[in-house]
């Protein structure tokens, strides 16, 4: 009789997971359905006839270029460089040195020339204190702050408080930006006479490709494995996940590489949170709060045209890491704002973002993990058929690798970035495998990220860094 029981209760729940993951899946469709018109729409665009008409009109905003580092000394000169070469009308620069205890800020002060200045500092936040700050002499735009440890959301206040424009760009010490980057992020907000707050642009991996003087010169293909699914899920999560949400004006996170904010409603929101190692996508839930309990027609969007280009774990340690610390912070942002989960005060931010955000992408770790067991334990101890684990096996196969090789056909169909038709095959190929290993690998990580969360361990980890642009 127990063993009967056993049985049946672990059939429910096989079949309880086949209805989630066809739910999931269907999700992804329908999110891609949404975002469909607008990928179509991407791909008729004349963008050099846009970019120019941005860069010539007077009423393009100033923009603060905030850069919190911390031991950054193998790519912070590449990330700046790449920064001061953007094409945009007017903008400052402000590398925030959160106690780095590499040469990160040596490496800044000689390789632009910078000089320790006097300069009062205004207190939107409090932050950890600002020991010296720097003003390069090539270029009187580019400062730094040296402070005292604080995290990268202490780092980002400080720039806030020093920063003199009404608009602020928050860029990953690790990062390149294309040419004309800053004017695709800030297009929106200036076509809208400030109905757009923030916007977000679409972060690729620069691994594998060819980068000198801090320029893309050539999109290519890394050779280990594990960065070419970052590549795919990467497309998977921005061309699909993001696009469909901003579409609605439901999207809650900006990736932290590269985004664009009014400052003034930042400060109104009291700034990124300390307390977090998710600082980038609670500050977004902050905001649309802020938006919605204002009655504000304000809105969050997303630019899908590619413009910012990171450095990849490359290894199975550091990735698991980083992607522990994701898990870990989306934990704490939904917690942090649980009273809008399903409160229709906040309309489809409380019904249908969050929820997601919950049942999908913290959660679903923890079902596919439910799934896996019951897979290999239900087979070889016979507690369910051989129909069921194939069914379950199937449906596996749908949620993953068939929904990001459709992102990257999308990705081909839409940008045409990568120079031949081998890349996109290689692409394509890995994505169909993404269920049998690279998944599971992702499960066991976000499983355990869910742990950290119970065990209060908020260790942002350390990437060792190659560097992504040669010859400087």
């Amino acid at each position: 009789m127990p063993e009967t029981y056993i049985i049946s209760l672990i059939q429910l729940m096989a079949y309880l997971i086949i209805f989630y993951m066809l739910a999931v899946g269907i999700t992804y469709l329908l999110l891609f359905l949404i975002a469909a018109p607008r990928i179509r729409k991407e791909r008729k665009l004349n963008r050099t006839e846009m970019i120019e008409e941005t860069a010539l009109s007077k009423n393009t905003f100033p923009v603060s270029v905030l850069v919190p580092a911390y031991n950054e000394e193998v790519g912070i000169v590449s990330t700046v460089r790449s920064i001061l070469g953007l094409n945009y009308p007017e903008f400052e620069v402000i590398v925030i040195d959160d106690g780095s205890k590499d040469k990160t800020n040596e490496k800044m002060i000689h390789q632009f020339q910078m000089k320790e200045v006097t300069i009062a500092l205004r207190k939107h936040f409090e932050t950890k204190k600002i020991k010296q700050v720097y003003q390069s002499t090539l270029y009187p735009k580019l400062y730094m702050l040296v402070k005292e440890n604080g995290g990268k959301a202490d780092a980002l206040n400080a720039g806030i408080n020093f920063s003199k424009y009404p608009y602020f760009s928050a860029i990953d010490g690790d990062s390149l930006l294309d040419r004309d980057a800053l004017l695709k992020t800030m297009k929106p907000i200036l076509d809208s006479n400030g109905l757009v707050t923030a916007t977000g642009g679409t972060v690729r991996i620069a691994n594998g490709s060819t980068i000198v003087k801090s320029e893309v010169e050539r999109i290519g293909l890394p050779k280990q494995p594990l960065v070419i699914m970052q590549i795919v899920e990467y497309f998977r999560a921005f061309l699909i996940g993001r696009l469909g949400f901003s579409r609605m004006n439901l999207l809650l996170i900006i990736s932290g590489a590269f985004g664009v904010f009014e400052k003034s409603r930042v400060i109104r929101v009291g700034g990124y949170n300390t307390n977090t190692v998710g600082e980038d996508m609670e500050l977004i839930v902050r905001l649309h709060r802020s938006i919605k309990d204002e009655k504000s027609k304000q809105r969050i969007e997303y630019i899908q045209d590619p413009v910012c280009w990171t450095e990849a774990p490359s290894t199975l340690k550091i990735l698991g890491s980083q992607r522990k610390r994701w898990q870990r912070g989306l934990a704490e942002t939904i917690w942090t704002h649980k009273d809008m989960l399903f409160n229709p005060k906040y309309k489809g931010i409380g019904l249908f973002s969050l929820p997601y955000y919950l049942f999908v992408e913290l959660l679903s770790a923890f079902f596919e993990l439910v799934g896996y067991l019951i897979i290999i334990f239900g087979l070889f101890f016979s507690f369910i058929s051989f129909e069921i684990a194939f069914i379950m096996f199937l449906v596996t196969i749908s949620y993953g690798s068939l929904l990001s090789s459709l992102a990257v056909l999308l990705e081909e169909w839409t940008y045409h970035k990568y120079p031949n038709r081998r890349s996109i095959l290689i692409l394509y190929l890995w994505a169909l495998t993404e269920a049998f290993w690279y998944r599971p690998l992702l499960v066991w990580w976000r499983v355990a990220g869910l742990f950290n969360v119970f065990r209060k361990k908020k260790d942002w980890g350390n990437m060792k860094r190659t560097g992504i642009s040669k010859d400087f």
